[in-house]
């Protein structure tokens, strides 16, 4: 897991984007992403709870329903599957990275 904002490394593998917008003040040519599966992001509801002040463990919860939805999870086995084979780097513009849908992601794919 990675902020997009850092430069890629060689070593990245697979680099997916896992925000729903894409990064202020980044154009889209200037970055390597290789997926940015939207479907697999915090519905806009829960992201603007959390950053209303809803906490990081409530937030998890929440988030990892919504990733039992069908094509969540579809996508999910997608990331898994690519872990698998090689080195899936997990991109976000998060500061908090540790609090974030993107560390929740990480763990998920893990295992």
């Amino acid at each position: 897991m990675r902020r997009i904002y850092e430069p890629p490394e060689p070593d990245d593998g697979l680099r997916v984007l896992v925000d729903r917008l894409w990064p202020r003040g980044l154009a889209k040519d200037a970055v390597r992403v290789d997926e940015w599966p939207k479907e697999l992001t915090p519905s806009s509801e829960l992201r603007t709870w959390y950053h209303g002040g809803g906490s990081y463990e409530e937030f998890r919860s929440r988030y990892e329903q919504e990733l039992e939805a069908p094509r969540a999870a579809e996508l999910l086995d997608h990331l898994r599957e690519s872990a698998r084979k090689g080195t899936v780097t997990l991109l976000t513009a998060s500061r908090k990275t540790e609090e974030s849908h993107a560390h929740v992601l990480a763990e998920l794919v893990a295992g």
